[in-house]
């Protein structure tokens, strides 16, 4: 290992460097650096970072690793500081964390690093990470060159997706069913677009590794001039099966776009996709009815509680009192109760007598592999397969796909 003073006098290129509070507290990370690049890196506390990180030195540099623990969630705003002075000289941030809370890691993706490794580290995975970044570029200039190639004459199934209370599960559900739709047959897979309408602090691209473009906020800010080739533009691609439409990089206000913004938005999205997922935000806003009324389906996830009871009924009277379909509405319960739960059960269908409502949907509690998958950035049909409730959205996307099926031989 070098030491700081070795960035400048160390004959051996630095091509790296280890960020931290005190690199001995992650000794396994000194040993992988070791491995995978011998002398050629160095370590740097985190003052010292952020003033060498705004040095034109840093340009040399491929990518630093950014490792911390619970002591160092006070540090947010500097280690955020360190994560931007990073990405303007152009440098890639793999984050090391270790029991870290997911809070601030969602903070800390957000705000520019491009891979995040739990520690301790799995064996292996510093170097998978380092040639995923690696091999990051030549596809990320792709996708700006071309963009997403897009066919049209489609008449895409519009599916909406909304949380009744913070953290019951609505972007983890559209996230996999979107996942699921793509996946869903072998042959001849429906195309399926995801796009997250949580223009402020949606985390689509966070659960599915995505980079945020600044084709979507160029998209958002002129949707009069869109067609299908801009459209295609502001679309990622995920493992060549969905395309993405992300939240902007930067908080934007959610009433920047209109209702018939919003609708030229989904007509196009469905004129080149078989299915459209929407991932909407937890804010009711005036193109919420726009997606109301031209969603085929609209999943409403809610969560056995007194919070979820009490916006569920204040979402019931809204729509009743502006006489909106509410009959559109699915209502989804999130971590409901087991099977052998009986007194769960039963406050489960006390809760939807009282309200009014069918609960359509019950989904199990995916448990701590759940969160797992979103900080690692994939599907839980790709970390946790046998999760129950990644089978569970895997039979909702295989039951939706079958109606989509009948309808169209129907017609």
């Amino acid at each position: 290992m070098t030491s700081t003073p070795a960035l400048h006098s160390d004959p051996s290129p630095i091509v790296a460097c280890t960020i931290s509070r005190n690199v001995q507290d992650f000794d396994l990370l000194i040993e992988d650096m070791e491995d995978l690049l011998g002398e050629g890196w160095g370590d740097l506390g985190f003052g010292e970072a952020l003033a060498f990180l705004r040095q034109p030195d840093a340009q040399g540099l491929e990518f630093v690793a950014l490792a911390i623990d619970e002591e160092d969630e006070d540090e947010l705003g500097l280690l955020s500081e360190v994560i931007a002075a990073a990405k303007a000289r152009d440098v890639k941030v793999v984050l090391i964390a270790e029991d870290v809370t997911p809070a601030a890691l969602h903070q800390l993706l957000r705000g520019g690093a491009d891979e995040f490794v739990p520690y301790p580290l799995p064996e292996g995975e510093l170097a998978a990470a380092v040639e995923r970044l690696r091999q990051r570029p030549a596809v990320l200039q792709t996708a700006r060159s071309e963009g997403v190639q897009l066919s049209g004459g489609g008449d895409g199934v519009l599916i909406a997706a909304q949380g009744m209370c913070g953290g019951c599960g609505a972007t983890t559900f559209a996230v996999n069913l979107a996942w699921e739709l793509a996946t869903v047959t072998k042959e001849r897979a429906p195309r399926v677009c995801l796009l997250d309408f949580g223009l402020q602090f949606g985390s689509v691209a966070t659960y599915l590794d995505l980079p945020r473009r600044e084709a979507v906020l160029e998209l958002l800010s002129d949707i009069d001039a869109m067609d299908g080739d801009s459209f295609g533009q502001a679309l990622v691609t995920f493992e060549d099966k969905l395309q993405v439409l992300t939240s902007p990089a930067d908080v934007i206000p959610l009433d920047m776009i209109t209702p018939e913004e919003v609708k030229a938005l989904l007509d196009v999205a469905r004129e080149h996709f078989d299915y459209v997922v929407v991932d909407m935000p937890g804010t009711l806003v005036q193109w919420t009815e726009t997606v109301l009324l031209e969603a085929q389906v609209y999943f409403a996830l809610l969560e056995l509680d007194m919070r979820s009871a009490q916006n569920t009924l204040r979402l019931k009277r809204a729509l009743q009192a502006e006489e909106l379909p509410i009959d559109k509405l699915r209502f989804v319960l999130n971590r409901a109760p087991k099977f052998t739960d009986l007194q769960g059960k039963s406050r489960a269908k006390r809760m939807a007598e009282s309200l009014g409502i069918r609960l359509d949907v019950h989904l199990p509690d995916g448990g701590k592999a759940v969160a797992m998958a979103g900080d690692h950035g994939m599907p839980l049909a790709s970390s946790a397969p046998k999760n129950p409730l990644r089978k569970d959205i895997a039979k909702l996307a295989a039951e939706l796909h079958s109606i989509g099926q009948t309808d169209a031989e129907a017609a």
